[in-house]
């Protein structure tokens, strides 16, 4: 852009100290570089520009560790960024888990993803993890974070199920309960190779997405009919859980993928 200064001069009749603050201020603002301190304007997924939102995927364990986390964490950050729906920060050791996990640290995610933790993490404060939830943010669960917190009801009653046993992994037909992006994709049934939780439920009502069409051939007592993935809320916020997720080659698997990330867009609100 060009600022003609002495036309412009000439017709307001603006003063020379003035006029270089006037012309300074317009040249910014034709090159779109506001120097102002004021927040830019949102930005739009899918556009170039940055994600609409921002999680943090925990992958610490304090008991079994799956050999399918790293898998995981890269298959949640590549869809994530193949989407423009969110972009990803790690919470690995326990460390993290007493840093990150608090209101505080938490502000600036939407959701919060356990992908495959075990065990009682060292979350400093539990409740107030779970009210931040409550306040309207998102929380995942992915296969064995049903397997986290077996001492702690407040937690399992957010997520809606409790681990109790699995059989081998094989082969099963699982079917689709109710309409959700999470599933959609895989409507009326589907077969998919994995390792089969049996759950109890826990928590107050949820809107089961997949189940085990039949007993499974692996050995654990039942199946047919048992929830595979569900959503809930708690307060205003917004839950998701899915069983599948033992095997890292899942990750691989474009149906599987699109599961995880419409799950994350729907706790995310993105």
């Amino acid at each position: 852009m060009r600022v003609r200064i002495g036309d412009w001069s000439r017709e307001s009749g603006i003063g020379s100290g003035r006029l270089a603050a006037a012309a300074l201020a317009a040249l910014l603002w034709a090159c779109g570089g506001d120097r102002s301190g004021q927040p830019a304007p949102p930005s739009t997924p899918g556009t170039g520009s940055a994600p609409a939102a921002r999680i943090l995927v925990v992958t610490h364990t304090e008991g079994f560790r799956h050999d399918s986390i790293p898998a995981a964490e890269s298959g949640i950050r590549e869809i994530g960024a193949e989407s423009g729906a969110f972009a990803v920060d790690y919470c690995r050791t326990a460390d993290d888990v007493r840093r990150l996990l608090t209101p505080r640290e938490l502000a600036p995610y939407r959701a919060v993803v356990f992908a495959n933790t075990t065990g009682s993490l060292p979350i400093a404060d539990l409740e107030a993890f779970l009210d931040w939830i409550a306040g309207g943010r998102g929380f995942v669960g992915i296969h064995s974070a049903s397997d986290t917190y077996h001492d702690r009801r407040a937690y399992l009653e957010v997520l809606g199920g409790e681990f109790v046993t699995h059989g081998a992994i094989v082969e099963a037909e699982v079917r689709v309960d109710a309409a959700h992006p999470a599933v959609a994709h895989l409507a009326p049934a589907f077969r998919i190779t994995d390792e089969f939780y049996r759950f109890r439920l826990t928590g107050g009502s949820r809107t089961t997405l997949l189940s085990l069409a039949r007993d499974p051939a692996d050995g654990a007592p039942f199946g047919a009919g048992d929830p595979l993935a569900w959503h809930r809320s708690h307060g205003s916020g917004r839950v998701f859980y899915t069983a599948l997720g033992h095997r890292a080659e899942l990750w691989q698997d474009a149906r599987y993928r699109r599961h995880v990330l419409e799950g994350i867009r729907w706790a995310a609100g993105t």
